[in-house]
């Protein structure tokens, strides 16, 4: 028999009609692409029809975006999904998240959240929109615990020894048997009123406590002021504006389905170190080992990784390349990682100087002005207010090395590089100075000059100098 007849026309039994032949799939590799491991789970075709919905996603200069996802599709995968479209890198710190524009409120969705639940806690009256930025400091608590929680705001168990270690203080934070005391003095809004009153609170695995009487943590003298299964914590972004609050460093607690802001539990820090804290801990607190496996989730099946020291990964075209200097009669290898980062600025400056050249009208090359060679970084931010770019760098995340420059509001010719230090955001101006007729950029009266904006970012983003960190991380406002 011949070996297609069998395929060409097949009789079933008791009946005479004929089934179509089935036809062999002529490119099998189609079926299954390498890549598909690219995408979470949530996000590849099943077998099984799920429902989909349609979200709006905002970027930093109000550009947004609709998808249609599925109605389980979580923060992290739709992070990934905004990634891809947009051929962005992916260095884990990209993030999604809610802001309450009305009350100026905002927090960041943790990447295990599903999104469709976040939002069906909106409420008719509160404009709440998604956004999708950089969080650098999500998980910076991971890769150093003993900054988040300073020594006179947290108590451990007696038994446990003063001094913890660096995993240590991990390990009894995800601990399901012992959880430290986190204490201080914060700003309270009373309940249907405007004032504020100062009271010494305790957050403890059974929810946040205040005393009513001074620091006494006596069970008699504690009042139950929050828990935190049924809420979201939010950070606000407006200061004392919004609120009347005492000052800049405020942060409260919504209800689910709650009715709008009467239902707020508002709070406010002395300092941002003291906010910091009690936010780190209430996230550890409510959401334990899974924070973790979201921040251990990127390197899961990576080798040799510990989970405290990772870099982020490489692609295989970064791994194949190396530095290399001719320079000499013999080309080597540069193996000094900072040398190689050198010699590569120092190529770039050479290769955007060259770039700058123009013929005038007699055919001679001209030099493009350095005053507007600055405004295509990313890092650069037009006329904006010290007020927006604290706003901004906040919303990143107060890492050190965070920064942007923008136009200086006082004075017109001088720029403002604001930078991130300390859980602190300071302002340095950068002053233009004129020297034979050429102009130069500078932060330290001259000492240090630099011929454009770019060459000076560039220059303190491999030194300290007279900053106190070197820059690492820029606020960017991208487009969707």
């Amino acid at each position: 028999m011949n070996e297609f007849g069998e395929g060409f026309q097949r009789k079933k039994k008791g009946d005479s009609i004929l089934e179509n032949p089935s036809i062999p799939n002529p490119f099998p590799e189609l079926c299954c692409s390498p890549f598909a491991s690219v995408l979470s789970a949530s996000l590849l075709p099943k077998a099984t029809s799920r429902k989909k919905q349609v979200i709006k996603v905002y970027s930093e200069d109000d550009t947004s975006r609709a998808l249609e996802v599925p109605s389980d599709i979580t923060a992290r995968d739709v992070c990934q999904l905004l990634i891809l479209k947009n051929h962005y890198v992916d260095d884990h710190s990209w993030t999604l998240f809610e802001q309450l524009t009305h009350t100026g409120l905002g927090r960041a969705i943790e990447d295990h959240e599903l999104v469709m639940e976040v939002q069906s806690n909106w409420v008719m009256e509160e404009e709440t929109k998604l956004y999708f930025r950089k969080n650098y400091a999500k998980y910076e608590f991971f890769k150093n615990p003993l900054s988040f929680f300073p020594d006179h705001m947290i108590s451990f168990p007696s038994e446990t020894s003063a001094a913890l270690s660096h995993s240590g203080i991990l390990q009894m934070f995800l601990s399901s048997s012992t959880y430290p005391e986190i204490h201080g003095y914060l700003h309270a809004k009373e309940q249907g009123k405007k004032s504020w009153k100062k009271m010494y609170f305790l957050l403890r695995r059974s929810g946040l406590y205040f005393s009513t009487k001074g620091t006494s943590k006596e069970p008699r003298h504690l009042q139950f002021f929050c828990e935190f299964s049924n809420s979201d914590m939010y950070m606000s972004l407006t200061g004392k504006k919004t609120a009347g609050a005492p000052t800049n460093y405020g942060f409260c607690f919504k209800p689910n389905k709650s009715g709008g802001t009467r239902d707020l539990k508002q709070l406010c820090a002395d300092d941002e170190q003291s906010r910091t804290c009690w936010m780190t801990a209430i996230r550890l607190l409510k959401y334990g080992m899974q924070l973790y496996q979201n921040y251990m989730q990127p390197y899961q099946g990576r080798s040799g990784c510990s989970p405290l020291n990772i870099t982020p990964m490489r692609s295989i075209s970064e791994n194949s390349l190396v530095a290399m200097d001719f320079s000499g009669h013999r080309s080597r290898i540069i193996e000094n990682p900072t040398e190689a980062l050198s010699v590569a600025v120092e190529e770039g400056l050479a290769w955007r100087r060259r770039g700058c050249l123009r013929l005038n009208s007699h055919g001679s090359p001209i030099a493009m002005s350095n005053m507007a060679i600055h405004r295509s970084q990313s890092w650069f931010h037009h006329k904006i207010s010290r007020e927006e770019a604290q706003r901004l760098i906040l919303q990143h995340g107060l890492v050190d090395g965070v920064f942007l420059v923008r136009d200086s509001q006082s004075n017109p010719k001088t720029f403002v590089l604001s930078l991130s230090h300390g859980l602190k955001i300071k302002h340095f101006q950068i002053v233009p100075l004129e020297d034979d007729g050429k102009l130069f950029y500078t932060l330290d009266d001259g000492h240090t000059r630099f011929t454009d904006l770019i060459q000076l970012v560039e220059f303190y983003q491999l030194n300290k100098g007279v900053l106190p960190c070197k820059l690492k991380h820029y606020c960017a406002r991208i487009a969707l």
